[in-house]
């Protein structure tokens, strides 16, 4: 019977395909052959060609690999391996000695000889390649050779080999030559250029009636041209399981630095950042051990009597960094929306706070009559920055949510910003953990959002991929009122909160340094 071939190459048409449970990953033809021993017995057995049952539990048994490594040390991984050679051994080898696989230089060189038939007909080599794999990847507490679990075990821990061997290595050879973000380059030389379905029903995609048996090509290629989220780790409900980890080794092979503060955005636990509004607020909160601490725009505008977001604060702004950057902790500065349309003054600001010390900006597309900036047009501001200042971390912040306005753009806002050049992205007002954990699966830089006392904990933050948490202006808002509860305690005669700092130690926090003696911060 002879099945017709449909092809899509919009954004829109692409997600739906993915979407569409009638759809299901086209396995190539070819007799499983003996279990544990041919690379047709291997395809059959992954997550990557599976549907329904089969492949929610073949997917789980890839994730609780994953899940013993953390992204960030697979990075440190790769990043000590090296530069030089085969970059699709280098993938495998690093990520199987990440996982404690034994005899990782020749898996990684079995590994490649299978990947170079995974989506082809029958080869010897790479048949005899599975079961050398099979036979060293297999549970230890596997009884016998026959034990189906474990064969199916085994083979999706080559299938993770696999699937990284092919398509991260051609990742870091497309970003090899010069600094272009990643996510720009998942756009534009996407390694997974291309996908394929088949209907396992009959169903409806974009208008045309696809039969039972019929294969849907899908051109991602094409449709990156046309939306700037990149597809190339699959989309909801089949999001690639590693894609951080990808991500990560890509990043570690390509031997890209990152600074004392964009590391600290890459842990398993998210950066907590408070947000001072002025030097001793600052100094207090370093003292306490944040490793980094944020300013917020609110408390410096409020204390000079100006209003916030109205670009009136940009002396004031760059005072106050030129004042933490005296000290010895890190620190971001909030810029609102860098105090200008001009990209390249948005770029001068941005080197000032730089050579006065500063390791990051924050930077939010939100305009004072509540309305959002032309994508395109903060996206010029970001690379003007970068350019400007290369080390100098953007957070990028878009105000889909926080405004309530066109928060269906948020993911493709972020892609734009990404592309852009931002270090990580910002989402004030998402605290719902489906639609984070939505955007996460969308992002290749690290999601930064605004605590909310009534939304997801740190704990739960991170498990929905979350890498950094900011206060905003919380802590500012919270000093006013206590000083304010505390003045009319007096006046009214109540009793007053006998925990306050004591003059010494606030005199302490003013020292040249910026750095306040130790144990005197609770001193009274």
């Amino acid at each position: 019977m002879t099945h017709t071939t449909h092809e899509y190459d919009r954004h829109e048409d692409v997600l739906a395909t993915l979407a569409d449970p009638a759809l299901i990953p086209d396995l190539p033809a070819g007799d499983d052959g003996p279990a544990g021993e041919s690379v047709a017995w291997l395809r059959a057995t992954v997550a990557r060609f599976s549907s329904g049952e089969p492949h929610r539990r073949r997917r789980a048994l890839a994730e609780a690999e994953l899940a013993r490594l953390e992204p960030a040390a697979l990075r440190q991984a790769a990043v000590a391996a090296g530069p030089g050679g085969d970059v699709r051994l280098r993938v495998v080898r690093t990520l199987a000695e990440a996982l404690g696989m034994p005899e990782a230089e020749v898996v990684a060189e079995a590994v490649a000889v299978v990947a170079g038939a995974y989506f082809a007909g029958a080869d010897p080599a790479a048949d005899a390649a599975v079961a050398w794999l099979v036979a060293r990847l297999a549970p230890a507490e596997r009884a016998d050779e026959a034990d189906e679990a474990g064969l199916e075990d085994a083979a999706n821990r080559i299938g993770l080999l696999v699937q990284a061997c092919a398509a991260t290595a051609a990742l870091v050879e497309a970003a090899a030559d010069g600094d272009v973000p990643l996510a720009r380059v998942l756009r534009e030389a996407s390694p997974v250029r291309t996908m394929r379905r088949v209907a396992a029903r009959p169903t409806r995609v974009a208008g045309r009636e696809v039969a039972e048996g019929d294969v849907v090509l899908l051109d991602l290629a094409a449709a990156h041209r046309s939306h700037p989220v990149p597809l190339s780790f699959g989309a909801p409900p089949r999001v690639c399981p590693g894609r951080a980890h990808a991500l990560a080794l890509a990043e570690g092979l390509l031997q890209r630095p990152l600074t004392d503060f964009a590391r600290l955005h890459h842990q398993a636990t998210p950066l907590l950042l408070p947000n001072a509004w002025d030097h001793a607020s600052a100094a207090a909160l370093a003292e306490q051990g944040f490793p980094a601490i944020g300013t917020t725009s609110l408390g410096v505008a409020a204390a000079a009597g100006l209003p916030d977001g109205a670009a009136a604060t940009a002396e004031a702004t760059v005072a106050l960094a030129r004042r933490l950057g005296r000290g010895s902790f890190l620190f971001s500065v909030d810029v609102e929306g860098g105090f200008s349309d001009d990209p390249e003054e948005v770029a001068g600001l941005a080197r000032q706070l730089y050579d006065a010390g500063a390791a990051g900006i924050n930077l939010e597309d939100g305009r004072p009559d509540g309305t959002l900036a032309p994508v395109e047009l903060h996206a010029a501001k970001i690379a003007a920055v970068k350019a400007a200042a290369p080390a100098l971390f953007v957070n990028a912040r878009t105000d889909t949510h926080w405004l309530g306005r066109q928060e269906e753009e948020t993911a493709a806002r972020l892609a734009v910003y990404e592309q852009a050049g931002a270090d990580g992205v910002f989402v004030p007002g998402l605290s719902a953990p489906d639609g984070i954990a939505a955007l996460t699966a969308t992002l290749v830089v690290p999601l930064n959002v605004l605590y909310a006392p009534t939304g997801p904990t740190l704990t739960e933050l991170a498990a929905l991929g979350v890498r950094r948490v900011s206060l905003g202006s919380l802590l500012y808002r919270s000093a006013l009122a206590a000083a304010v509860t505390t003045a009319t305690a007096v006046r009214d005669g109540r009793p007053t909160d006998l925990t306050a700092l004591s003059y010494a130690a606030v005199q302490a926090l003013g020292a040249a340094d910026g750095t306040p003696p130790r144990g005197t911060f609770l001193s009274r």
